[in-house]
C-alpha cells in the first residue's frame, strides 16, 4: 500500500460561531500536482494551517508522508515545505543567511551539499544576484522568491504553496512555475491554492474545491470540465435567426450564444443557420474552463 502524501480525515475546526473546517475528507498521493480551491472564508488558510501544524484541529486527522502532525510532529514537519501567502521575513539577516538559516532549523550540516542546494534554489529562483542583499532591501516578488527558497531548502517531498504568485509579475510567475513543474517532475508532492483560476486549470492534475469548510467538488481536472462546464458558439449575425434554434442572445448588439457538449453539434446547427438565409459575420467557439466549473459549483448548493 503506498503511503499518501497527505491525509486529512474528518477534520473539523472551529473559530468561535464560525466553523471553518466541517468534516474533511482528502488524500493525495505522492508525486501529485494538486490544487486546493475554495472562496474567501471557504476555510482554505485553516486546512493549510493544520496541516503544517500551526493550528490543531478539534477533532480528525492529518498524516504527512504517513507521520501524524500532532503525534509526531518533528518528523511530519521535516516532510513539509509551506510557502505561505504573507509576506513574512527577518529583516536583519542577507538572502542568502535567511536559507542558512531555515536550514539549520531542519538540522542540516552545513556541508558543500547544502550549499551545492542552496546555489542551485538561489539560480532556479533568479535570487542568485540578491544572495547577499538584506532581506529589507528586496521588492515584493524577490521576497516571495525567498519564501519559495524557504519552503524547499530541506527538500521536502511535499510542498504546499499558498498562494505563491499574488501581486507578483509574470517573470516572476513563469520562473517559479517553470521550477515547480521541475520539482514535481522529480517527485514532489505539490499542493497549489490560488485564485487565479488558470494556474490551477494548467497546472493541477487534480482539484478539490471548499466551500463553507467542506469540500463540495474533488476530481480530476479534467472530469471537472467535462462535467460541470460545455464548449460555446458565439455568433455575430444579422437577423434573429439563430433565436428559434435555440441560441441565446446577448447583451451586444448581433451576437448570439449557444452551449454544447460535443463538436459534432456544430456542422448541423451551422447550416441550419445558413438555409434559414442568416449571414453570419463572425464566429468564435470557447473552450470550458476551471472559471466557469468554479462558479457553477459554488452557486450550486446540491453540490454541498
Amino acid at each position: 500500500m503506498i503511503t499518501a502524501a497527505i491525509r486529512v480525515e474528518q477534520v473539523f475546526k472551529r473559530f468561535g460561531t464560525v466553523q471553518a473546517l466541517n468534516g474533511v475528507d482528502l488524500t493525495i498521493q505522492p508525486g501529485e500536482f494538486f490544487g486546493l480551491l475554495g472562496p474567501n472564508g471557504a476555510g482554505k488558510t485553516t486546512l493549510i494551517s493544520s496541516i503544517g501544524g500551526l493550528s490543531r484541529p478539534d477533532a480528525g486527522r492529518i498524516e504527512i508522508m504517513g507521520c501524524d502532525v500532532q503525534a509526531n510532529y518533528r518528523a511530519a514537519r521535516r516532510q513539509l515545505g509551506v510557502v505561505p501567502q504573507e509576506l513574512v521575513f527577518d529583516p536583519f539577516f542577507s538572502v542568502r543567511e535567511t536559507l542558512e538559516i531555515q536550514a539549520g532549523y531542519y538540522g542540516i550540516d552545513p556541508s558543500r551539499a547544502r550549499q551545492a542546494w542552496i546555489d542551485e534554489i538561489l539560480e532556479s529562483l533568479d535570487l542568485t544576484s540578491k544572495a547577499d542583499a538584506n532581506m529589507r532591501s528586496l521588492s515584493g516578488g524577490m521576497k516571495r522568491r525567498v519564501l519559495v527558497a524557504q519552503a524547499l531548502v530541506h527538500r521536502p517531498p511535499v510542498i504546499v504553496l499558498d498562494e505563491p504568485t499574488a501581486g507578483v509579475d509574470v517573470e516572476l510567475r513563469q520562473t517559479l512555475w517553470q521550477f515547480v513543474r521541475r520539482l514535481n517532475q522529480e517527485g514532489h508532492t505539490i499542493v497549489l491554492t490560488t485564485h487565479y483560476l488558470e494556474e490551477a486549470e494548467n497546472l493541477c492534475g487534480r482539484i478539490a474545491m471548499l466551500k463553507a469548510g467542506r469540500i463540495v467538488a474533488l476530481d480530476t481536472t479534467r472530469n471537472l470540465l467535462s462535467h460541470f462546464s460545455s464548449h460555446s458558439l458565439r455568433l455575430h449575425t444579422q437577423g434573429d435567426q439563430p433565436a428559434q434554434f435555440g441560441m441565446t442572445k446577448e447583451d451586444v448588439e448581433g451576437w448570439w450564444r449557444f452551449s454544447f457538449a460535443q463538436f459534432d453539434e456544430i456542422e448541423p446547427l451551422l447550416a441550419r443557420i445558413r438555409t434559414a438565409g442568416c449571414v453570419i459575420n463572425e464566429l468564435e467557439i470557447g473552450k470550458p474552463d476551471l472559471e466557469s466549473v468554479f462558479v457553477r459549483v459554488m452557486q450550486d448548493r446540491a453540490c454541498a
